[in-house]
Parts: C-alpha cells; structure tokens; sequence
C-alpha cells in the first residue's frame, strides 16, 4: 500500500511539474528601441505568473519566466504584444531558465 502511494505521489508531483515552462520565449518583430523593450517588459510584468522579463532587441527576442506551477496562455501573451503594435512570429517553451538565456544571449554578441 505504501509503495502504491508513493508512485501515484511522485506521478502528481512530475505531472504539476510540467504544467508550466520555466520559460516562455518570443520571437517579436517591431522591436526597434530601449522604449520598446521597457513598454513589453511592463507589460509583461504586470501579470500575476511573471517572474522576470528579458527582452533582446538585438535578437527581437522577449523571455519571460513564470513563477512556479503558473503559466501565462500563448493567446494572451500574443495578443498583449499585438495589441501594443509588435508581431509575434513564434512562441517556445523551454525548460532553460531566464539566467540560462540571458547567459546565451551575451555569448551571442
């Protein structure tokens, strides 16, 4: 009896686990200025779930974290930066930590 709930333990707890990326990564056309990147990072910010915001303009490249077991909707963020005048060509959920793409991001200069 024991093992039985030890498994089905361990089952829920990979399975809340997964339930959101650790990071949400945008590919953002419009991104042309410092302005921009801090209108995105605001917004984006305001939400409940967000942990930390990077925005590369270099790149046109918007990451969020999100705090653990939340999520943000791929509509909703889409529709946040369309809303605001950019084009979201790609959303990816990564399992790569915010620290872990701004690291990739500076060896990309």
């Amino acid at each position: 009896m024991k093992s039985s709930t030890l498994i089905f333990c361990a089952t829920l707890a990979a399975l809340a686990g997964n339930a959101a990326a650790a990071t949400i990564e945008m590919d953002v056309n419009g991104l042309v200025c410092a302005f921009c990147a801090q209108g995105i990072e605001k917004k984006l910010r305001s939400y409940p779930a967000t942990a930390d915001v990077v925005v590369s303009l270099e790149r046109k490249l918007v990451a969020l974290a999100t705090k653990d077991g939340q999520d943000i909707a791929d509509e909703e963020l889409k529709s946040a930066l369309t809303n605001a005048g950019y084009t979201v060509k790609a959303i990816r959920r990564e399992s790569e930590s915010l620290d872990d793409v701004r690291a990739r991001l500076k060896a990309s200069k």
